[in-house]
């Protein structure tokens, strides 16, 4: 018996791959550069004043880099905002030596009223620049501060020590800062908080005035915020977006890459919540 022939498969049909369109590859990037354009022309128009200042008043001069014109039009447009408040900055022995008879201003606009001096950290170290530093700042009649530089794995009563060993406030200074931006590396965070309490309450005690806490504001937000209810807080914060201080920051510090005359390199600018007067009814009577 002949055997059937074996059924051939059906040939399949293989579907044609279509091919994306000219078109719709150019109209996606033309959404993609027609996004960041946008972009752009949006911050610029919304930076018009910082922008303006900068190509009017400093174009007579050698241009710093990219990072540093984009912090000039900022700082610009911030202290601009805030001009019923008091402009202040900070130094350090990292200012190297203070021309202090310049620093009455910022660009000749912005009049500086304040300054937070570095005056210790941790349990035995004094800044290099401290004693002058004070000195000059009443000298030129600037409202100064001191602050100490907290080291988290280091006593907290000697710290507390080595501040009031080192620091004389007078009538018209600002109170005590409590400078804490590091994490533990010993100790729990309890720990950390019961040391920093300590150091607080004993300062207090000897200056009959409660300090002032200075930290970035992730780490105010995150652990110091609710257990130091009642403190005044002298918060960092950089972001080029943050233009306006926040009603609970006494002092804002909202850069770091200022410039400010008779200082080499840049600066901390801050500013103060308030009217002059209000900072001088803040200062120790």
């Amino acid at each position: 018996m002949k055997k059937p022939a074996p059924r051939r498969k059906p040939s399949t049909v293989r579907k044609s791959k279509k091919k994306k369109s000219f078109f719709s590859g150019n109209v996606v990037k033309f959404s993609i550069w027609a996004f960041f354009i946008l972009l752009i022309a949006g911050t610029a128009y919304h930076y018009r004043e910082g922008l303006a200042y900068y190509f009017s008043f400093k174009t007579d001069k050698k241009l710093s880099d990219e990072e540093k014109r984009i912090a000039d039009v900022r700082i610009y447009q911030v202290l601009s905002k805030h001009e019923n408040k008091v402009y202040g900055f900070d130094v350090s022995e990292y200012q190297g030596k203070v021309d202090w008879e310049k620093t009455t201003a910022i660009e000749e606009t912005f009049p500086l009223g304040f300054v937070f001096i570095r005056a210790t950290a941790g349990k035995n170290r004094v800044d290099a620049t401290f004693k002058e530093n004070w000195k000059e700042a009443k000298k030129h009649k600037l409202i100064r501060g001191a602050y100490h530089y907290y080291r988290p794995n280091e006593n907290s009563i000697a710290q507390a020590e080595n501040f009031i060993k080192n620091v004389k406030l007078r009538k018209g200074d600002l109170p005590p800062v409590l400078d804490i931006e590091k994490l533990p590396k010993e100790q729990s965070i309890d720990s950390l908080k019961i040391g920093l309490k300590r150091w607080l309450k004993k300062v207090e005690k000897h200056y009959n005035v409660r300090p002032i806490i200075y930290s970035g504001e992730s780490y105010y937000n995150d652990f110091l915020k609710e257990e130091f209810e009642g403190y005044t807080f002298w918060i960092a914060n950089y972001n080029f977006f943050e233009e306006t201080i926040k009603d609970e920051w006494t002092f804002w510090q909202f850069t770091e890459k200022a410039t400010v005359p008779g200082i080499d390199g840049t600066v901390d600018v801050n500013i103060y919540n308030g009217t002059p007067k209000q900072l001088q009814y803040f200062t120790i009577n």
